[in-house]
Parts: structure tokens; C-alpha cells; sequence
């Protein structure tokens, strides 16, 4: 179903258990929704990046709703900062509450992209969702790169004396798009931070690799995408995923795409390849 009409776009907040209030906005078509996909971010940057991606789903008939992680976008917190990795995943729990209870006739889908990739994995691995299906794009289950053995090392000792110490993340932001013009949004984006704690950087990074082991206890459907030029995480750890997770995973692997395959120059046929396997859901 395509629609020309605008999209509506809304707001709202989510109060966290520890006292925390976070933003929350969304898009849904100016007619009848067929289902509303509930984003979940990646590290460092915020909700408000994926106003296209509202838009082309709204197109489609489809209605997106997400929210901005704590210490993240406008939402409370000290930026990258998490107590825990299952901190964020109760947030994400109040999120999806949150929409089912503004939606309770529409069907759900889950939509995670790399570190909301991999909290997205946990919960449905973890949690109870009632989500039909989900889409994740560049999961980290492993990094693309070899981290010095010293770091992960620190790393490693920081996370149980120091989990609140807070760093560079060291992502290089050419490494998100191979587009200029989203390198130069993203670098000039106040909201845009490179802060990240011990406890998110180390959290993050061993799930990811217990996520990788898990694969073959998937029994929701998922569309994973990932593009073959990610510098940042690791293409071919997908494949392993999928390879475990079986008929339950379609793999799309986009060749030359960087990391945000969402943003990249052919972002359009990235999205209408997603909305054709929400189709065939919902």
C-alpha cells in the first residue's frame, strides 16, 4: 500500500525505574496503519536520524515509532553512559509497552540497527515480545576489527571497578556512510555524541558474542542486513548467525555498503527491500 499524504509525526516520554526521562517520537501514515515497526538506535547518535526512515515506512503503510537510549539524543542520562547492559533492555521493555498500549490492534515488528541491533537480539532471546517479526541491520557480534589485546584488557578491568568511566567510542565517522553529505550531517549533529562507559563498551561487546552462540534459539523471524563493506562490524559474523538461526533468518548482505546501509546512496532500495519482507509478515 502507497500513500502521498504526510506522514504524522509525534512525540512522547517513557519515564525509566530509575527516575530517567526519555524522548520518544514516531511517524504513522496519514491513513490506517497495517503495523508499526518500534526502532531501537545504535551507540552514539539518536531517533531523530531515522526521520526518513518514518517517512518511507509511513509510504508503505507502516508507522514507526523509537526512542532515544538513555545518555543518548534528548533523552536523560549521562551521555554513553548505561549502569548496565540490562538497564537498556528494561528501557526498551517500558518502550514496547508503551506502543502496544497506544496500538493494541496493530501488529508489531522489532527494528534494531547495530548496538540496537544487538538489544534487540537479547530481548527476544531474553524477554517476553509479542513483536511478529524483526528487522536488524549491522548487529555487532563481532567488530570488524582486531581491538588491541591491552585495551580489552583495561577495558575488562574498568568494567568491574570503574563501569561509570566514560571514553571516546574512536568511531570514525567515514565509516558510518560511504555518502559525504550523512558524514557531514552526522559529524555536525549536536545530538551526535562519541561518549561511551566501560559498562556499555564491555557489556555490548560480550553479548554480541554470546548473541553469535545463541543463533540457533531464534523463532522469530528476521530480516538481517548487513553491508559487505562495514568497517565497524563484522559482515562475515552475520553469515555465522545465519547460518545458525536458520530458515527463522533471510541475510541480505548489500555489496559496498558501509555501515548505516539506511543511509547509504541507495538507501531506497535498502528500505523497499525491507518493507517487501514486512509485506510478507504482516
Amino acid at each position: 500500500m502507497q500513500t502521498s499524504q504526510e506522514p504524522e509525526h509525534f512525540q512522547f516520554e517513557l519515564q525509566t525505574d530509575d527516575g530517567l526521562t526519555l524522548f520518544a517520537q514516531g511517524w504513522q501514515p496519514a491513513s490506517s496503519a497495517r503495523a508499526i515497526a518500534c526502532l531501537v538506535h545504535g551507540i552514539g547518535e539518536h531517533s531523530g536520524r531515522y526521520a526518513h526512515v518514518g517517512q518511507a515506512l509511513c509510504q508503505a503503510g507502516y508507522g514507526l515509532a523509537t526512542f532515544d537510549l538513555r545518555g543518548h539524543g534528548h533523552s536523560e542520562g549521562k551521555r554513553g553512559y548505561t549502569p548496565s547492559y540490562a538497564t537498556l533492555l528494561q528501557d526498551i521493555q517500558h518502550f514496547e509497552k508503551e506502543i502496544a498500549r497506544r496500538y493494541p490492534a496493530l501488529p508489531r515488528l522489532l527494528y534494531g540497527h547495530s548496538l540496537g541491533a544487538t538489544l534487540v537480539l537479547s530481548l527476544i532471546l531474553d524477554y517476553r515480545t509479542e513483536s511478529v517479526g524483526a528487522v536488524i541491520t549491522g548487529p555487532l557480534f563481532r567488530t570488524a576489527f582486531e581491538p588491541p589485546s591491552w585495551k580489552l584488557a583495561l577495558g575488562n578491568i574498568l568494567y568491574s571497578l570503574w563501569p561509570g568511566f566514560v571514553k571516546s567510542n574512536e568511531l570514525n565517522p567515514h565509516h558510518v556512510s560511504s555518502s559525504p553529505e550523512v558524514v557531514d550531517a552526522y559529524i555536525n549533529d549536536p545530538l551526535v555524541h562519541d561518549r561511551l562507559s566501560a559498562s556499555l563498551g564491555i557489556g555490548m561487546l560480550r553479548e554480541g558474542a554470546s548473541l553469535l552462540h545463541r543463533a540457533g534459539e531464534i523463532r522469530l523471524p528476521l530480516l538481517l542486513m548487513i553491508g559487505s563493506d562495514d568497517h565497524l562490524v563484522s559482515a562475515e559474523a552475520c553469515s555465522e548467525f545465519m547460518a545458525g538461526a536458520g530458515d527463522n533468518c533471510t541475510l541480505k548482505v548489500w555489496e559496498g555498503l558501509y555501515h548505516e546501509v539506511h543511509n547509504e546512496p541507495i538507501k531506497k532500495e535498502v528500505l523497499a527491500y525491507m518493507v517487501a519482507w514486512m509485506d510478507r509478515l504482516v
